[in-house]
C-alpha cells in the first residue's frame, strides 16, 4: 500500500465505504464481471466486524436489478446497503414539489413510478448512454431554457467510467454542456456531493474519522470523502489512471493495487 501519510489512522478505522463499478467489478456486456479477488475481499470485510456500505453513481438499473446483477457475480449484498442518487433525488423532487422531464436510461425510468412528470419545472439527467442523442440532449436543453428559473439536477456529475471494452463518457460531460447552454449550475446528486455522503454516515452511525472510503475515481470517491472528513484510498482498478497520483489538488490518503489489497491493509491493522 502506497501512502499519501502516516498509516497509523487505519486502526481507528470502524467502517468502509466501497465504490462499485471499478472497484468490485467493471461494467460491460452480460451485466460486467467482478475484478479479481474483489468476491472474497467484499465478504472478508463483511465477516471482520466492521460496518460496511455502498456507495454508487450508477443509474443505469434500479437499485434492485443492480444488486440482483452484482448477486449473480458471486457479491452477497443487501439492497438496504447500496446507496445510488435516484432514491435521494426522488425525496428532493416530492419534497420540493418538483416534476422532471427526465434524460435517463430507459431501465431507470422504473424507479420515477408515482412522481408526477406533467408540465416539467426541472430536468433531471443520469448515465443515458445512447439516449444522450442530439434529439434528446436538445429537448432538455428546449425544456429548461424554456423554464423562468432552470432548475438542472445531475444524478453524479463523473467525466468517464470503464467498461469491459474501454472508457466511456459519463453524464459529467452532459452535465456541463447543458449548463454552459442555459447558464445554471447543477445540483448534483450523488458522489461527490456531502450531502449524498453524509447520508451513508447516517445510516452506518459513525462519525466521517471513523469511516474510509475506497473508490476508483480520485475526484468523486476519494476527493469526496476527503471534503467530508472521511479518509480516501484510491484502488488501481477500473477508470484509475497513473497520472492520479500527481493530480495537483486531490491525494490519496492511500492508494493501492485493487479491493482485496485494501482489506488485507484494513484488516491487518484492526
Amino acid at each position: 500500500m502506497a501512502a499519501g501519510s502516516s498509516m497509523e489512522w487505519l486502526k481507528s478505522v470502524k467502517g468502509v465505504i466501497l465504490d462499485m463499478c471499478g472497484v468490485l467489478y467493471d461494467s460491460g456486456e452480460g451485466g460486467g464481471q467482478a475484478i479479481h479477488g474483489s468476491v472474497e475481499a467484499v465478504k472478508r470485510l463483511m465477516d471482520s466486524g466492521l460496518t460496511v456500505r455502498f456507495c454508487t453513481n450508477e443509474t443505469q438499473n434500479t437499485r434492485e436489478k443492480f444488486v440482483q446483477k452484482l448477486r449473480v457475480m458471486g457479491f452477497d449484498i443487501s439492497v438496504s446497503h447500496v446507496f445510488s442518487p435516484a432514491p435521494a433525488l426522488i425525496h428532493i423532487l416530492r419534497e420540493r414539489a418538483l416534476r422532471p422531464h427526465l434524460l435517463v436510461y430507459d431501465d431507470l425510468i422504473p424507479e420515477f413510478d408515482g412522481v408526477d412528470m406533467s408540465s416539467p419545472n426541472c430536468v433531471v439527467i443520469g448515465d443515458a448512454a445512447d439516449n444522450f442523442s442530439y434529439k434528446n440532449l436538445n429537448e432538455a436543453f428546449r425544456v429548461l431554457i424554456g423554464l423562468e428559473k432552470p432548475l438542472l439536477f445531475s444524478l453524479g456529475q463523473g467525466r468517464y467510467y470503464k467498461e469491459t471494452d474501454g472508457l466511456k463518457l459519463d453524464v459529467g460531460v452532459f452535465m456541463k454542456a447543458l449548463e454552459y447552454a442555459c447558464d445554471v449550475q447543477a445540483e448534483v446528486v450523488g458522489k461527490p456531493s456531502a450531502k449524498f455522503f453524509q447520508t451513508v454516515l447516517n445510516d452506518m452511525k459513525l462519525q466521517p474519522h471513523e469511516v474510509v472510503m475506497i473508490g476508483d475515481d480520485l475526484v468523486n470517491d476519494v476527493g469526496g470523502a476527503q471534503g467530508c472528513g472521511m479518509k480516501g484510498v484510491q484502488v488501481r482498478t477500473g477508470k484509475y489512471r497513473p497520472s492520479d497520483e500527481q493530480h495537483p489538488t486531490v491525494r490519496a490518503d492511500a492508494y493501492v493495487d485493487n479491493l482485496a489489497a485494501a482489506v488485507d491493509a484494513l484488516l491487518t491493522n484492526q
